[in-house]
């Protein structure tokens, strides 16, 4: 493993632990008890002070959706560059649309630093010092010292994880940062061996340490079999991915079902049966859990017509940033049955619901009929008329504000049914089809009767999309596929003439090299000086 030491000051650091760790612990959250004082000390010597510690790690990981930075961007970041998504409006649109995000040095790099590359080596790091501090404090019971281990280093795996898919020159360790070692400086990334080593280790602790039953919000024995048979996708460990998969959806002790229908995914608090992992976002909850801007990012501006007003049926207040393009929608149409498409995971029409024509359809605004013939009012029906995905909203949400307070379903089990459908075909050991078939027939779509790699990845792109994972899953597929799909299918092309064939248009500003993001300049000086950026930049 790399000697790797801090690249932030030796005061920050001090500051961070003070300052995060004294306002994360609640007793409704998580159950752990409050702490009025909460200092270094306490929480590196003392069992409860690690496990205040260990609560401070699901507020690190939340604060990437409360940062209110571009219209709290840092939750619809990774969906607006896919090739599903319709990139229209403000900074995410410039950062959809590979206009920003694209060198070392501009905004959109320095927000991905904000939102991804320093908030998950933070997490890296107190993950890290708690790691260690529990291996050595005396007189915690081995069962709670494991406990306190295995979500950390759940933690430490999955944040190293992230970190290697966005940015691939990455650095990982397994040492606490020190007044000794504090400024010493990191050389060079880490090796593949290296990374999926310590990601693998961890998550077996995990998975050995931790329980299937545990309180919603906390991580359990399936989360981390479900992100280590992510980790095996990514080395092409067919048969670990399988393996992991499978004892997610088959073992007897699995608490994890699919729902029996697409209504039901995404409502309420998504405290259900086919969550792995939920970022929670309550009133009650102390230090965390403020409201966002992310369902509003993804939901258009009906309510601007007369006669509309915002209500939570129809998607609640949204401002049209990220929307479904066509080739996302042409998928969803294949199928006449899919209730994907039908109000459950996107809204495709609008109602009147004030004035003489409540209940009638809003079809004032129409898209252009063919690339080549525009009817003149496309560009308002993007704006207000547009399909919306509605996978955010909430049965409580206000639909006078654009702010909601919403839990986030971050891991669930239909992506676990991808992966065993994926990993077996890639194997061809056992029979893929009722896993890709089960995920089909709950959206009442009809049951493929054989597979290919691209049935996987437009069920990948039906049943997952803006969840923040399709940029990935291009990524891993290879970069003739990823490559592929972004120049042809990313944005809307000439349905959206404002945007095609100039300095607008994802599909002309995609590059080769856009594989791995770049490292923002500043986080990259604070490294060695023979530390390498990714390779264009």
């Amino acid at each position: 493993m790399n000697t790797i030491k801090k690249y932030i000051s030796k005061a920050a650091s001090a500051v961070a632990i003070v300052s995060l760790l004294a306002t994360v612990s609640c007793e409704d959250y998580l159950d752990e008890q409050p702490s009025t004082s909460i200092d270094s000390g306490y929480v590196y010597t003392t069992e409860e002070g690690l496990k205040s510690g260990v609560v401070s790690l699901y507020t690190f990981n939340r604060d990437r959706y409360d940062d209110s930075g571009e219209d709290y961007m840092g939750g619809v970041y990774m969906s607006s560059r896919s090739d599903l998504a319709f990139s229209r409006s403000g900074y995410t649109g410039l950062v959809g649309r590979y206009e920003r995000g694209v060198s070392s040095i501009d905004l959109g790099t320095e927000y991905a630093s904000r939102f991804f590359w320093k908030p998950f080596y933070k997490i890296a790091n107190k993950a890290t010092d708690i790691i260690n501090a529990a291996e050595k404090v005396e007189g915690i019971e081995d069962k709670s010292r494991n406990q306190i281990i295995a979500e950390a280093k759940f933690f430490r795996a999955y944040s190293y994880f992230y970190l290697y898919k966005m940015y691939h020159n990455i650095f990982v360790t397994t040492e606490s940062y020190t007044v000794e070692n504090a400024f010493t400086l990191i050389q060079d990334k880490s090796s593949e061996e290296e990374i999926f080593a310590l990601l693998n280790s961890d998550l077996q602790f995990a998975i050995d340490n931790l329980e299937w039953n545990v309180t919603f919000g906390r991580v359990s024995k399936g989360t981390a079999k479900h992100v280590k048979a992510q980790v095996a996708m990514w080395q092409g460990n067919w048969e670990e991915a399988k393996t992991q998969a499978l004892s997610v959806i088959e073992d007897p002790s699995s608490p994890h079902k699919l729902l029996t229908s697409t209504a039901d995914v995404f409502k309420g608090s998504r405290n259900h049966t086919e969550q792995l992992f939920v970022v929670q976002a309550q009133d009650d909850i102390l230090g965390g859990g403020g409201t966002t801007m992310i369902n509003a990012n993804y939901v258009t501006q009906y309510f601007q017509i007369t006669g509309i007003d915002a209500d939570v049926a129809q998607g609640g207040r949204g401002f049209s940033r990220v929307l479904p393009n066509n080739y996302l929608l042409n998928l969803l149409a294949q199928d006449p049955n899919d209730t994907r498409d039908d109000n459950t995971y996107f809204r495709l029409k609008y109602y009147y619901n004030t004035g003489a024509d409540t209940g009638k359809e809003i079809t004032i605004y129409q898209p252009k009929a063919t690339p080549t013939s525009p009817d003149g009012t496309y560009a308002l029906y993007y704006q207000r008329l547009h399909p919306s995905c509605i996978k955010f909203t909430q049965d409580d949400d206000d639909a006078t504000s654009y702010l909601q307070r919403s839990n986030i379903l971050v891991l669930r089990l239909a992506e676990t049914y991808l992966i065993a459908a994926e990993a077996i075909l890639r194997s061809g050991s056992g029979d893929p089809l009722p896993y890709i078939n089960a995920i089909r027939t709950r959206a009442k779509a009809a049951a493929l009767t054989s597979l290919t790699l691209q049935d996987i990845l437009d069920e990948n792109a039906r049943e997952l999309a803006f969840e923040g994972e399709r940029w990935f899953t291009l990524k891993r597929f290879g970069a003739t596929t990823l490559n592929t799909q972004m120049r042809n299918y990313s944005g809307d092309g000439a349905y959206f003439p404002a945007n095609f064939g100039g300095s607008k248009d994802p599909r002309i500003n995609w590059q080769d090299y856009y594989i791995n993001f770049a490292i923002f300049q500043e986080d990259l000086n604070l490294l060695g000086p023979n530390y390498p950026q990714n390779t264009g930049y």
